[in-house]
């Protein structure tokens, strides 16, 4: 558990006012024009009149809202609201007050999904099998030894790769992949949300490939090793004899038979029930296995053809194979336990094939699979799990049919209307069930239960886009919220989203027992039922529950290292969320109409805007120099260029004039630090040299001043840190405040202009002309930012900002275009 600190009311208030009451919010942030609802909980009776909606800068009401939705009792507390304050689209950081209580600070922006579902991918790369990108080494190289062939069973084969599926290192078909399938609809449906910072082999830098075609293409290599020939489908790799403690995949011992490490067992399909040691499972045939290998490799040669022809040609000819395996063998492939009597019980398999049977209608065309893709949705018009109290653990799987959603597209509008219909219905049964508690939630508290709510999540949107369909918008909102902090424990379900936020610091991983980090981007199982918890074999908390007051008889979550019911994140259900943050983030591009992933940032700031452009943003910052004023101000005014300015509030305090000239020349005003303090060492980026709670006052007096001038933060979202010095943490608490840190792009040396002859690093105006030159003739200067100081020390008589007029002349009869720095970010 990350607690949010709490700070003076005079500055932010983060978490609440007094024990006994709270509100829960999206600690993530809201769309203007998206649903915005808060609950309100006690542990008395309470009736509630009204709420507020608060300036977190200013601290004034913006909005009191008089009605109110009482939810009744829920767990201990005994009386919740629902806070409906949607009818407010403004943009800015806000908190609510409701009785006693005020929630954590949160923004509404265009621009708050942004990077999420890139960022989910952080938890893919640390999953990966074979070389693992996290570690910079290589685990499981000798997969591995087949098991269950009739004739084939203890000869070796190639399975290395793929994702382990959780904290264990097990590897299932059936989890990877849905994964990938879910990956790719995420690319197929909201392609500009991904960017490109990271290369095939999961280290840092571009490739041309987006990260996540990157992901799919690793999961998609491990699947095509999976089915290596026509009739040859494995299921899973190792088995609960992998439960041998926390420990790293590079360093994993166990035994299965061929000697410590050498190698695990790779479990052929036959259909029938299978387990090595003393329990089994209830295998019934192949199909569900056979449609999932299907479905990948029929839309994965879609979504691969543009980057890897010859693979995705490759595996589009596996496609119908493995699904005539299906037809042949019917029935579900269900995961192998050992020592345990813990498995996937997948019992459907009927929509693997529907959803099989689509895809490679999509790509041949063939009518024959569309008859049998609507044959097979008919056979589970809803999936089960849908409206029912409760399952065994992946009994239904996947937790949403996107062939339903496949089929409600269809041309023939009989078909495509009773594919929406077959939809609605499932989301109806949850949404009755939803209507009985404050949270709008009626997901069953099994577990996996936040895989549910991404499943749910996914289908309310595919829905709605599919047939207009609004009503049930606020169950979305609802289920969306819960996973950012809208819950009875306050808290992000996201390792690390927001970065800001109360979110799991001890999810069940060796990663962390081993002192490596966190998880980041791991979506951890979520809540369950206190049956469910106090049932299960080997589960104990090991730390205080700082959660304590919000656990009930009804559900539990702990976030504790040791319950690997609650707090353990999963590669599946992370990959399944990738569909709907990048439509959300679509969603916020639209409303800012400009591409931000097309941003390149470094440290969670933005340093260069779209590479693929050929233009140019002028920024300038001071903290208490002007000497360039007057003649930047010309420069720019002649040139018909926009600047952006940034300033300490000693320099808004004592420049007046100067900030009131910029103003009304239309440039952009933005804060640079109150008090121009030093975030993070030089030395170590990483290591940050003030609190939170330093950070914080440093800014909100940097804006108090900025407001005195009529500029306030909904106007001013771009920061430009002192010293253009930062880390990720800054950058964090930044994005917390409502704040996107903007930084020069590296490699011209504009920045130098402040240098004095004295100095080791000093450089003349005309180097650092020439430099700038340099690098346009040798790279371009596409997006970059060019800093350059408003006044330098008199010491330096050279000043560069001279030169400023000769620079952009010749930059623009190079055919570059300066742009204003809002309308090239985005923000």
């Amino acid at each position: 558990m990350k607690k949010l600190f709490c700070i003076s009311v005079l500055l932010f208030v983060f978490f609440f006012a007094r024990a006994g009451e709270w509100i829960r919010v999206n600690q993530l942030g809201y769309l203007p024009d998206s649903k915005k609802i808060a609950v309100y909980m006690s542990e008395s009776p309470i009736d509630l009149e009204r709420f507020e909606l608060k300036d977190a800068y200013t601290h004034s009401t913006i909005l009191t809202f008089n009605s109110l939705k009482s939810a009744g009792r829920y767990g201990k507390m005994q009386s919740t609201y629902r806070l409906n304050f949607s009818a407010f689209e403004g943009t800015g950081t806000y908190y609510l007050k409701a009785g006693n209580a005020v929630s954590p600070v949160f923004r509404i922006n265009a621009h708050v999904y942004d990077g999420t579902a890139d960022f989910l991918l952080h938890y893919m790369r640390q999953q990966r099998c074979g070389y693992n990108p996290w570690l910079k080494d290589s685990c499981h190289l000798h997969d591995g030894y087949i098991v269950y062939h009739p004739t084939r069973s203890g000869e070796k084969i190639d399975v290395t790769g793929g994702w382990h599926d959780a904290t264990d290192y097990l590897q299932y078909t059936a989890t990877s992949s849905n994964a990938i399938y879910q990956m790719m609809l995420a690319y197929q449906q909201n392609p500009e949300s991904f960017g490109d910072a990271y290369q095939a082999n999961g280290h840092p830098g571009s490739n041309g490939i987006p990260d996540i075609v990157d992901e799919i293409k690793w999961g998609l290599d491990w699947l095509n090793k999976m089915n290596p020939e026509k009739g040859m489908m494995f299921n899973q790799i190792a088995d609960d004899r992998d439960h041998a403690g926390f420990r790293l995949p590079t360093r994993d011992s166990v035994d299965y038979g061929w000697g410590k490490g050498t190698g695990r067992p790779v479990y052929f399909c036959t259909g029938e029930p299978q387990g090595l040691i003393k329990h089994k499972n209830r295998a019934t045939g192949i199909a569900s296995t056979a449609g999932k290998f299907s479905s990948c490799f029929a839309l994965g040669s879609k979504v691969l053809s543009g980057f890897y022809p010859d693979f995705a040609k490759e595996i589009g000819d596996k496609a119908a194979d493995a699904f005539d395996l299906g037809v042949q063998y019917p029935g579900a492939c269900q995961t192998a336990p050992g020592s345990a009597p813990y498995f996937y019980e997948e019992d459907n398999w009927v929509d693997d094939m529907q959803l099989a049977a689509v895809e490679l209608y999509k790509s041949t065309k063939d009518e024959k699979y569309m008859k049998m893709a609507v044959n097979y949705g008919r056979m589970e018009p809803v999936t089960p799990w849908m409206g029912a109290d409760s399952a065994r653990h992946y009994q239904w799987y996947p937790f949403m049919n996107v062939g339903h959603y496949r089929l409600g597209n269809s041309t023939d509008k009989r078909v495509s209307d009773e594919f929406k219909r077959n939809m609605r219905t499932g989301i109806e049964r949850v949404f009755e069930k939803a209507k009985e508690n404050p949270f709008l939630n009626g997901i069953p508290y099994i577990w996996c239960s936040n895989n549910l709510v991404a499943a749910l999540l996914t289908q309310c949107r595919l829905y709605r886009e599919t047939s207009g369909d609004i009503r049930y918008d606020e169950m979305e909102a609802a289920l969306r919220d819960w996973l950012f902090g809208c819950n009875p424990w306050g808290t992000s379900m996201i390792v690390g989203l927001p970065s800001w936020g109360d979110y799991p610091e001890f999810p069940h991983s060796s990663y962390v027992v081993g002192g490596i980090g966190n998880t980041p981007g791991g979506l951890v199982d979520g809540p369950v039922y206190g049956a469910i918890f106090n049932g299960l074999l080997g589960v104990k908390i090991t730390e205080p529950d700082l959660y304590a007051p919000f656990q009930s008889d009804l559900v539990v979550y702990h976030d504790d290292v040791s319950d690997y019911s609650t707090n353990e994140p999963t590669m599946d259900g992370t990959a399944s969320l990738t569909y709907y943050l990048s439509a959300m983030q679509k969603d916020g591009m639209e409303l800012s109409k400009h591409n931000t992933s097309r941003n390149i940032e470094v440290a969670g700031g933005i340093v260069r805007t779209d590479p693929s452009k050929k233009q140019l943003t002028l920024v300038f910052t001071a903290a208490d120099k002007a000497d360039g004023a007057d003649i930047i101000r010309e420069t720019l005014k002649r040139n018909q260029v926009q600047g952006a300015f940034f300033f300490t509030g000693g320099f808004y305090r004592d420049f007046p004039d100067v900030i009131k000239s910029l103003k009304q020349d239309g440039h952009y005003l933005g804060a640079h630090s109150n008090d121009h303090l030093l975030y993070c060492a030089w030395e170590n980026r990483d290591s940050t040299l003030i609190n939170r709670e330093i950070f914080t006052k440093d800014i909100v007096d940097n804006y108090n001043l900025m407001a005195k001038a009529g500029i306030h933060p909904a106007d001013a979202p771009l920061f430009i840190p002192p010293y253009e010095w930062y880390n990720e943490e800054i950058a964090g608490w930044a994005q917390g405040m409502g704040l996107k840190i903007v930084n020069f792009t590296p490699g011209t040396g504009s920045n130098a202009d402040y240098t004095t002859p004295d100095m080791k690093n000093y450089r003349s105006s005309k180097d650092i002309f020439n430099q700038i030159i340099k690098v346009e003739e040798a790279d371009g200067l596409n997006g970059h930012l060019l800093l350059v100081h408003l006044g330098t020390h008199p010491d330096r008589t050279d000043k560069f900002y001279n030169r400023l007029d000769k620079l952009i002349k010749t930059l623009k009869k190079r055919g570059y275009t300066f742009v204003p720095l809002r309308d090239a970010t985005g923000y």
